[in-house]
């Protein structure tokens, strides 16, 4: 796989930078953005990270988790509402106060709108990566507000960071997740849909928990994206501590997967999305660099690249490019009109939010 990348002068065409809280008005955006904001100016918590996004009957949603500092005990599951002119102010719909009175941190919320109409929210709780587990809620406004907290039964963990996938004309949920306490492994999930929005809707009986799908050993793998090929194939873009995405496919709607192979680009141990559009291409967001690169932080640049055959990539647009900075985790989602919609981690301190018309990229 190669990693294409354009001439900068056409790259400085196409670019856009923001390196400081002040946003640039609409007229000097670059030719594909439409609009760039912060979901919120003030929250009641210093640190955010992780975001998720879908789109509702009622407009858009996204989540996130937030508190004092990644892993402290109070951090919580947030969530704004966008109607298509401003996000509400954050609303706190979980946290991890358990039944004895302890309390663990909340991590990686996952939203999915079901064919029924229903929001979904999949989140972990837990001291660490290693020993969390998973939840979901359910929303019948929209996000708006949240019902059913359900604890996912042992051993399932639902999405654990990328949205999940419509297999088998729509009646399976398709997850890619992956585990942190051998070693970093990924494996796959497959959920048979009901129709329903309840805890019987996600009880055991409904399940497919897949095997890790290598050992760990050659790449240390989480967080599968899944993309759809041409051919009808599944792909799954990884993230790695080996500096590299790595990749992997299905033929059966992610009931078998293939060894994670390399790909040639690049990735600084940091969370990446991608989504196959209407019109075949496929559209990745992700930090373009190793670990470190002449000093650099490895997710001090952000950028988005879009594949028309799911295996060569050219950057399209530099999303933010500051050397001090940390921006990260991104989510993206095709709305119904076509537009891309992502959302992603600002320092830590916000949660962005960039709409991109993909037509006006060639």
């Amino acid at each position: 796989m190669t990693f294409l990348r354009w001439s900068q002068t056409l790259a400085a065409a196409m670019c856009l930078t923001l390196t400081s809280s002040e946003l640039p008005a609409q007229d000097d955006a670059p030719a594909g953005v439409l609009q760039q904001q912060f979901i919120y100016d003030e929250a009641p918590f210093p640190s955010c990270h992780a975001s998720t996004i879908c789109q509702t009957p009622n407009g858009f949603v996204a989540a996130w988790f937030g508190g004092e500092r990644e892993g402290a005990k109070d951090v919580s599951i947030w969530v704004s509402d966008y109607d298509g002119k401003a996000w509400s102010a954050p609303r706190k719909v979980a946290d991890g106060v358990q039944a004895d009175g302890s309390r663990h941190p909340c991590w990686n919320p996952v939203l999915f709108q079901a064919p029924s109409g229903v929001t979904w929210l999949f989140i972990k709780v837990g001291p660490s990566p290693r020993d969390w587990w998973g939840e979901v809620l359910f929303s019948d406004d929209g996000g708006k507000t949240f019902r059913d907290r359900t604890r996912l039964p042992e051993g399932v963990l639902g999405p654990i960071r990328c949205k999940p996938e419509l297999v088998d004309d729509g009646t399976t949920l398709l997850c890619g997740s992956s585990t942190e306490h051998d070693g970093w492994r990924v494996h796959f999930e497959r959920l048979m849909l009901t129709g329903e929005a309840n805890a019987e809707a996600v009880s055991e009986t409904h399940w497919d928990r897949g095997e890790a799908i290598h050992d760990g050993k050659e790449f240390a793998a989480i967080q599968p994206a899944i993309l759809r090929l041409a051919d009808g194939r599944l792909r799954a873009l990884c993230r790695t501590m080996q500096s590299v995405i790595v990749q992997t496919d299905s033929d059966d709607n992610g009931r078998t997967w293939t060894k994670p192979i390399s790909t040639e680009m690049p990735n600084p141990n940091s969370g990446i999305d991608v989504v196959t559009a209407k019109d075949g291409r496929h559209w990745l967001i992700s930090n373009p660099l190793p670990s470190k690169e002449n000093g650099w932080g490895g997710r001090s640049r952000l950028t988005l690249s879009v594949s028309t055959d799911g295996e060569n990539y050219r950057e399209v647009a530099l999303l933010e490019n500051e050397p001090t900075g940390e921006f990260s985790y991104p989510a993206i989602i095709q709305a119904d009109d076509g537009k891309l919609h992502m959302t992603y981690t600002w320092k830590r301190k916000k949660i962005k939010h960039v709409i991109i018309d993909p037509t006006a990229i060639p």
